[in-house]
């Protein structure tokens, strides 16, 4: 499997459903949290050029926040990024 990395806040609905839909599926991930590590948000904002949260990558490609990774599953393209390559 690869690398997944969540860039995540506290309080934040959407990183609590992106984290459920990932351990459903089997994925282990890096949670970094945005509140709790200076410099952290504006390293996110940098690399993905979005300032919400979650991001989140999967190996080397940025897939977005929540609502594109639930889009991603339900056209049956999350399952295929999460087999080791």
């Amino acid at each position: 499997m690869p690398e997944i990395i969540i860039y995540t806040s506290n309080l934040c609905p959407y990183c609590t459903m992106a984290k459920r839909l990932l351990s459903a599926k089997g994925a282990t991930y890096t949670e970094l949290n945005v509140d709790t590590t200076p410099g952290l948000r504006e390293e996110m904002v940098q690399k993905t050029r979005r300032r919400t949260v979650p991001q989140i990558y999967i190996g080397e490609q940025h897939i977005g926040g929540f609502d594109d990774l639930r889009a991603l599953d339900l056209k049956k393209g999350l399952d295929p990024l999460l087999v080791l390559r």
